[in-house]
């Protein structure tokens, strides 16, 4: 998976980039420490991320304020390593050689705040496992003493 010396890319895939896809994606960019290149997108996005969403990220330390959702594009998915389809699965194009998994989440849109807080605590159980699933890239060799 991935090119050598680059860090793996995962995309996580939703229907309108609004809830799933980002709660996912904002975990773990925040709990991959820099190693990993993280993107959302959504087959119809919405305009904005759900607000409840919002408010229980923000609990975790997790701002979600300046998210837009974006646009899912065969170039994202070619461009990825991982493809995660979180509500979405049905309309992501699928390439050979990219790694694709599904997550049978329920859509956090519309729900209350307990619920939500239920759904985000899955995902991120979920995205715990698959930091541990990804490969860490080797460290470049060093530059040549000039010496």
């Amino acid at each position: 998976m991935g090119v050598a010396g680059r860090r793996p890319r995962v995309l996580f895939v939703g229907a309108h980039n609004c809830g799933r896809s980002q709660m996912a994606g904002a975990y773990l960019t925040a709990l991959c420490e820099g190693r990993v290149d993280v993107r959302t997108a959504g087959a119809e996005p919405a305009d904005d991320v759900d607000p409840v969403v919002g408010l229980v990220m923000a609990e975790e330390g997790i701002d979600l304020g300046a998210v837009r959702p974006g646009a899912l594009s065969a170039a994202d998915v070619l461009a990825s390593d991982v493809v995660i389809t979180v509500g979405g699965a049905d309309v992501c194009p699928y390439f050979h050689g990219v790694r694709y998994q599904d997550w049978e989440l329920e859509d956090p849109v519309g729900q209350d705040v307990e619920r939500v807080r239920t759904i985000r605590e899955v995902i991120r159980r979920r995205v715990e496992g698959l930091l541990t699933d990804l490969p860490t890239p080797a460290p470049s060799a060093p530059p040549p003493d000039a010496a």
